[in-house]
């Protein structure tokens, strides 16, 4: 194969290649940018909800925050964007320079035919030519020169009016892109602004945050204690719940239903769907405070996602509904356990469910409510009585 050819090969492969993952990852990018921008819509809806009713300045912050974290990954992907676009629009700007030049080489082969053709047009000609040849290989080799002359011609006006169809759709989505690639660098430049007065107004928050530490500090200390006094709570229920089980047991030996259960929840480890569709805004663990760097936050045995009023809330996996119950603060909560693992739904103002009930994975378990003017569903998740981080069982 000649060089020419090879080289005009590997640039199509790569073309057609760079389109492929270009059109995938805006594809991935889209989706992504609608999930980012549906929770930061979530939280704009918390954020005026809680400013309607005073509420604590520390739930403010930790909104904010995550807003503000979803503004640079929406920054970040249109970065990405238009580095692809920058990439796609190189690549198909050569492979147009290529067919141009494609199509220069082939017209000007094709007008020499032309003229060939028109200059032998004489059939006397022909036969002058071919009894003018020195042997009898040569006569037949002309004679099938200018047996297949109007053939080639015919093929070659063919190809060069394909090659100058597909320069004309290469030219249409050269400009295509260079539009696509302006619209995300505007939308870019918007997001920034936007980035910029939610700092601010994480700035403003952080202010007022520093102007009475002692008073703070005694409200930290207070919610401490409520929330240590529910998760010995819900420990307890947890382990109860275990107990019964055990007792189950000695009459008789676990089935092999629940130890399949069991295990299927272990190896969806990572895979389980979301309970409800929101923005992480308490994450799991001990943490400090974004001010006071040396003050512990009241732990958290799980996470916290904001949603939109009234959404609901489903079980992450098949199991059985060991208990309905009501809790201080986080209103009605529903436990399912599955095997040796536990999943708690808190925050609930309607339970759909009750004790006793077995529940299919992603079946609904109740609705949000709406406390002190936050909407969130607080999940947990217990492997026997140890809490789990959810966001690493959660795919």
């Amino acid at each position: 194969m000649h060089r020419p050819i090879r080289k005009l090969l590997t640039l199509t492969f790569l073309l057609l290649s760079a389109v492929v993952t270009f059109a995938q990852d805006v594809t991935s990018q889209k989706e992504r940018r609608e999930r980012l921008e549906r929770e930061i819509a979530i939280i704009d809806r918390q954020l005026a909800a809680n400013a309607s009713q005073s509420r604590s300045l520390d739930a403010d912050l930790a909104l904010v925050r995550k807003k503000i974290s979803n503004r640079k990954a929406l920054v970040a992907d249109s970065d990405r964007q238009i580095r692809q676009y920058s990439d796609s629009i190189y690549l198909t700007n050569r492979s147009i320079n290529r067919l141009n030049a494609r199509i220069d080489t082939l017209t000007s082969h094709y007008s020499r035919l032309v003229m060939s053709a028109y200059r032998n047009r004489d059939t006397r000609v022909w036969y002058m030519y071919m009894f003018a040849s020195e042997n009898l290989g040569q006569a037949f080799r002309r004679f099938g020169y200018f047996r297949n002359l109007s053939t080639t011609m015919k093929n070659e006006a063919t190809r060069i009016k394909d090659m100058k169809e597909e320069l004309r759709l290469k030219k249409e989505r050269l400009a295509q892109m260079k539009k696509e690639a302006e619209a995300v660098k505007a939308e870019r430049v918007k997001e920034l602004e936007l980035l910029k007065k939610d700092e601010a107004k994480a700035d403003n928050v952080i202010r007022k945050l520093k102007k009475d530490r002692k008073s703070y500090q005694n409200q930290i200390a207070s919610k401490k204690k409520e929330i240590d006094k529910i998760n010995r709570e819900i420990a307890r229920i947890i382990a109860d719940a275990m107990k019964t089980d055990k007792q189950k047991a000695k009459d008789k030996k676990k089935t092999e239903a629940d130890m399949k259960l069991d295990a299927e929840f272990s190896r969806n480890k990572g895979k389980l769907p979301w309970p409800a569709d929101g923005p992480v805004v308490g994450s799991f663990g001990k943490h400090y405070h974004p001010v006071y760097k040396n003050l512990q936050l009241p732990p958290n045995n799980g996470i916290d996602i904001a949603l939109s009023k009234g959404s609901s809330v489903n079980s992450v996996f098949e199991g059985t509904v060991t208990q309905v119950f009501v809790m201080p603060g986080y209103n009605q909560c529903v436990l399912i356990q599955h095997g040796n693992y536990f999943t708690l739904y808190c925050k609930l103002k309607t339970a759909s469910v009750k004790a006793g009930d077995n529940v299919k994975t992603g079946q609904e378990i109740g609705r949000i409510d709406t406390i002190n003017g936050q909407t969130q569903l607080h999940f947990e998740v217990w492997k026997g009585k140890d809490p789990q981080n959810p966001e690493s069982w959660l795919k």
